[in-house]
């Protein structure tokens, strides 16, 4: 490994006083003619500087920076003291620095076990760890370490021979670690980047530097019980999943999943694509109607409608396998059964602008269109974005900013960025509070009638109370779910544009209970407080009448609450 990594890196390493002189005229006379700095022509103790103490800023103060510290390195420590800190500290891919967690991870094996063809595959590495790992890209990866031994045999290292006789078969990489050995985990790490590069506090270059603290939202407990649910509800097919567990009442992410397996894909679903997010959207619209005048129990007909909307030009959605009530049934029936007619004539009922407005109101960023379509969710939002808009009313109307860093401090320990909490209260908390409790007849067993509610199929599986909205379309499937402790996203579907497995949809369910219910097993779970001005009423859950044999809990803000006599009676047709 010792051969391999100086071979590549600096051949002359045991020969020059810190500087490869030749090496530096070369890059010199070449940014010289480009006018800019292009290339470098670092020494091993050179790199070992600059990972330690400097920014990766090609400038020529930079350089001279380095240069100073580099003749104060090679003056007080041996030429084998310099290596040993080198190789105990660069960056070798997939969060792994240092050569001994390198070889443990992809070999499972201390590095002084190394195989020649192993250790050019690690010496290959540091120059580009995100491309360069054997885990990320295998076929590029064996092609740079093809380019180490040739180097070894060009320094004298290994014979002709040997350097022939190299990478003729298959390599195995192991690409685990003991602990917290999670496939998913490194979509959690990614994010944090991600988020870390958009804090506009902290400049590139400090970030580049290195040695950074960066303390995370991260519960390994429950980014366990996620990928788990996934591995044992997943099935082995081109499906991806995406998720988010976040914590409502701060907005800290506390699991990511961008994806079933990092080693297989490093896209991260969760902060990278949008998806169109289906009946989901429809607990905004409901908190919209209920802010304009509506309530649980108003009615519209579920029956095949065709509307005539913009340029006299008509939209004709359905409900799932054509299923209608062809009467009027409540808006809490309605959100159970996911009823996508009611969805509808309740968006062009309030103008579509009201929708728009709303999700604007509940933090969401992406900008819709006010469309008739967009009362079922047709539009992409990204998972990261959405959540915004799902956490503040899992937190009861509350501004949280869905976060995965807490607090970053320098390589000194000076805190130099540190995440501040707000309580601003954004929504009115009694409309809140009718939707969390309407959300909860998705798996309602007084609610099946002539259909069923659309999560009824985990029921057996729930044993706290949840906030629980689906959504389908042709080629994804989301459940959102939540209750004050905890805000579950599960999206599962094809990267391609084509229809997905109808099977998944209760696959996500499944997934999203399962992790739900692993995580919330010992904590003492609580409910949203009834606001002092709300009321319940029992009602039939279709048609909101009163007296039936069949009822459940209707919630009003006092004075909304339907007067039942003659004909009076909330009814919008």
């Amino acid at each position: 490994m010792i051969n391999a990594i100086v071979s590549v890196e600096d051949k002359n390493f045991y020969k020059h006083q810190g500087f490869d002189y030749l090496r530096i005229a070369r890059a010199f006379l070449k940014n010289i003619k480009k006018r800019q700095v292009l290339e470098g022509a670092s020494t091993i103790s050179q790199q070992f500087v600059k990972n330690l103490y400097l920014s990766f800023d090609k400038t020529w103060k930079r350089k001279k920076e380095e240069a100073l510290l580099t003749l104060e390195l090679e003056v007080h420590y041996s030429k084998d003291e310099i290596l040993e800190g080198y190789l105990n500290t660069i960056n070798f891919g997939q969060g792994n620095y240092g050569v001994e967690d390198a070889a443990n991870y992809y070999f499972n094996k201390s590095s002084k076990e190394l195989t020649l063809e192993e250790a050019c595959i690690l010496a290959g590495i540091p120059k580009n760890p995100s491309n360069y790992n054997p885990v990320s890209n295998y076929e590029r990866s064996i092609k740079r370490a093809k380019v180490v031994a040739y180097t070894m045999y060009k320094n004298k290292y290994i014979t002709k021979n040997k350097y022939k006789s190299l990478f003729k078969n298959k390599i195995e990489i192991y690409g685990k670690r003991e602990k917290n050995n999670l496939q998913t985990l490194m979509y959690y790490q990614d994010a944090v980047l991600d988020e870390l590069k958009k804090i506009k506090t902290i400049p590139n270059s400090v970030i580049d530097s290195g040695g950074l603290k960066i303390y995370t939202a991260l519960d390994l407990t429950i980014q366990t019980n996620l990928e788990n649910a996934i591995l044992n509800n997943m099935r082995d097919d081109d499906t991806q999943v995406a998720a988010l567990y976040v914590d409502p009442s701060s907005g800290a992410v506390n699991a990511l999943v961008g994806g079933k397996d990092y080693s297989q894909s490093q896209y991260n679903r969760a902060i990278k694509s949008s998806r169109q997010v289906g009946s989901t959207i429809k607990p905004f619209l409901y908190y919209s109607a209920l802010a304009n005048g509506l309530t649980m129990s108003s009615t519209f007909t579920s029956e095949k409608t065709i509307f005539n909307v913009t340029d006299n030009k008509e939209y004709s959605p359905s409900n799932y396998n054509e299923i209608y009530a062809n009467k009027g049934i409540t808006m809490a029936a309605a959100l159970a059964y996911s009823d996508n007619i009611y969805a509808v004539k309740t968006h062009l009922f309030l103008g579509e602008e009201a929708l728009v407005n709303t999700m604007k109101t509940f933090g969401l960023k992406k900008e819709l269109k006010p469309i008739p379509s967009l009362a079922l969710g047709t539009i992409e939002i990204n998972m990261l974005d959405y959540a915004k808009a799902y956490t503040t009313l899992a937190s009861g109307g509350y501004d949280r900013n869905i976060h995965l860093i807490e607090k970053v401090e320098d390589s000194n320990g000076k805190v130099i960025y540190e995440r501040k909490d707000k309580d601003i209260l954004l929504l009115n908390y009694n409309y809140v509070y009718i939707v969390n409790e309407m959300m909860k007849n998705t798996y309602n067993p007084q609610f099946i009638d002539y259909t069923s509610p659309t999560a009824i199929s985990i029921k057996g599986r729930l044993t706290k109370d949840y906030s629980i909205k689906t959504g389908t379309t042709e080629n994804d499937h989301w459940i959102a779910g939540y209750n004050p402790q905890a805000l579950l996203m599960i999206w599962t579907g094809c990267d391609e544009s084509k229809e997905n497995d109808s099977g998944y949809s209760k696959i996500t369910k499944n997934i999203w209970a399962d992790t739900m219910e692993e995580s919330l097993k010992n904590i003492d779970t609580t409910w949203y407080s009834t606001p002092q001005n709300v009321i319940a009423i029992p009602l039939n859950p279709v048609t909101g009448e009163l007296g039936t044999k069949k009822n459940a809990l209707f919630y009003f803000v006092k004075g909304t609450e339907p007067v039942f006599g003659d004909t009076k009676k909330n009814s919008n047709q």
